[in-house]
Parts: structure tokens; C-alpha cells; sequence
């Protein structure tokens, strides 16, 4: 079964767990804890695909600069 399709009720049983394991206090410090790491997630990702993007510019523009050093 995939996680994919965990829906509302399980979300639900989920936050419940939380707050009794965590307590109330602690729940709004790990969800930006969360969301921080998250977002570190994403961008490292999107650094890692643009990363290939930018080399791929690189390699390409390569001979361009050589031709116009030479001229």
C-alpha cells in the first residue's frame, strides 16, 4: 500500500499521535523544523538539476569563447 493515499483520516490520527507524544508546546517548533528541512530539500534538488543545466551552458559555450579570443 502506498503512502500516496493516506487521506484525511489518517492525517487526522496522525496530529493526534503527535500531540500526545509531543505535547502541544513542542508541535509548532516541529513543523517549521519540518518545513525548514523541506525547503532545504527542494532547493538542494532543484540546485542538483540546474547544476547539469549550467554545465551543459558551460560545455556549449566553450568553443564560442575560444573563437572569439581568436579573432
Amino acid at each position: 500500500m502506498p503512502f500516496g493515499n493516506i487521506g484525511i483520516g489518517g492525517l487526522v490520527l496522525i496530529l493526534i499521535i503527535a500531540l500526545i507524544v509531543f505535547g502541544p508546546s513542542k508541535l509548532p517548533e516541529l513543523g517549521r523544523a519540518f518545513g525548514r528541512t523541506l525547503s532545504e530539500f527542494k532547493g538542494a534538488t532543484k540546485g542538483l538539476v540546474g547544476g547539469e543545466d549550467n554545465e551543459e551552458r558551460k560545455e556549449e559555450e566553450k568553443p564560442k569563447a575560444a573563437a572569439a579570443a581568436g579573432k
